[in-house]
């Protein structure tokens, strides 16, 4: 709730969603907030049994899951397993008064999920299970519009490789390519490879450590994360 409320007033996001006790949940809460066409889940353990808390405990505060509206969350779901996506979760339908999503879920890099969110036939404020979240408090938004790139920061000699993944299971091109002598100090370095969507909306930098007289940025991150993140 804090995080949610840090994210309404230093950045003008607007509140829209909550799930948690009130809604039925045990071991969680969320809030949802939104400003143009970005939409966060801010989620904190109920329970230390939680797999949040585990996640937590493991990484600190970070991102597990990045989702994506797709037009059909079960074809999507069948071509990245057939392209050799391991399966997180299957798709599965929710229904409520304001009608149905579909979810599935596929692993990427680390412990992060891409989640396949298909609600043309929901017309609820966020996703089932979820109620308005109404409070007086709605600052000025600040004009934000979208996210323009999400990071995933991999381990030294896995930037190919989850690149490939991108490629060969998502149907991304690269963008374009930077290595140690485009991005480098004299002390830290890192290599990248940007994956986007076929029409450039979805971009994932997809960076490495490289060698420098210190410890790498990325590395620095792979240490105090504990893995690959975003």
């Amino acid at each position: 709730k804090q995080a949610a409320h840090y994210y309404q007033s230093a950045f003008g996001f607007q509140p829209v969603a909550y799930a948690g006790l009130e809604t039925g949940l045990k071991d969680r809460t969320s809030y949802v907030v939104r400003q143009g066409k970005i939409t966060f889940i801010l989620t904190a353990a109920l329970r230390p049994d939680s797999p949040v808390a585990e996640h937590q405990k493991k990484h600190g505060d970070g991102v597990k899951v990045i989702a994506l509206n797709v037009d059909d969350a079960s074809l999507a779901y069948r071509e990245t397993i057939s392209r050799g996506a391991k399966s997180h979760q299957e798709p599965a339908t929710m229904k409520d008064e304001h009608g149905k999503v579909v979810t599935s879920s596929i692993y990427t890099y680390g412990e992060t999920l891409h989640v396949f969110v298909e609600r043309k036939n929901y017309t609820g404020p966020f996703l089932p299970g979820f109620i308005e979240w109404n409070p007086e408090y709605k600052p000025e938004d600040t004009g934000l519009l979208y996210v323009d790139h999400i990071v995933g920061n991999v381990g030294w000699d896995e930037m190919d490789k989850v690149a490939a993944f991108y490629r060969t299971v998502m149907g991304f091109d690269q963008l374009i390519s930077f290595d140690d002598k485009d991005i480098s100090t004299d002390y830290t370095a890192l290599k990248s490879k940007v994956m986007a969507s076929k029409n450039l909306r979805i971009k994932f930098p997809i960076n490495e450590p490289a060698a420098g007289k210190k410890k790498s940025q990325i590395e620095e991150f792979l240490d105090f994360y504990i893995g690959p993140g975003p």
